[in-house]
């Protein structure tokens, strides 16, 4: 009988430590957080060259703070790094002007960033002419 109330009595030890320990976790939590719910972001500044690591600065009321953030470097596109769009396939090549296009629709904008709707993208043709006689094997000789 003495070990069962001596079990019992080490389980509500256990249980109220863990209990205390998600207590200040929350607390500690709240101290390091803001309770400012309406932050503006700015873009993602690289520390070097246009591309690479980074930082954002936010604002909300007359608290700011600073962001890690990193800008892919074949991210070249004029609409940002913060907005994402759904692009649909590539269109032909025009033969006039040497180029193919095609449009994204907007899925989703990072940290406020002010995204268009819908984009436009262009890129120049390929002058390779492409073979499907990759992978294909030779025909069969009778």
């Amino acid at each position: 009988m003495q070990v069962q109330g001596l079990l019992l009595l080490l389980a509500l030890i256990l249980l109220a430590a863990t209990a205390e320990a998600g207590k200040n976790k929350k607390e500690k939590a709240k101290k390091d957080g803001s309770e400012c719910e309406d932050w503006h972001w700015g873009p993602c500044v690289p520390n070097s060259k246009d591309c690479g690591l980074g930082y954002r600065e936010g604002t909300c009321k007359d608290e700011s703070k600073k962001l890690k953030c990193k800008i892919p470097c074949n991210w070249k596109k004029k609409f940002g790094a913060d907005c994402k769009y759904k692009f649909e396939s590539w269109g032909g090549c025009s033969a006039q002007t040497g180029v193919k296009s095609r449009s994204g629709i907007l899925k989703k904008a990072l940290y406020n960033a002010q995204c268009e709707e819908i984009v436009y993208v262009t890129k120049p043709c390929s002058s390779k002419i492409k073979s499907k006689s990759k992978g294909q094997s030779p025909p069969l000789l009778s």
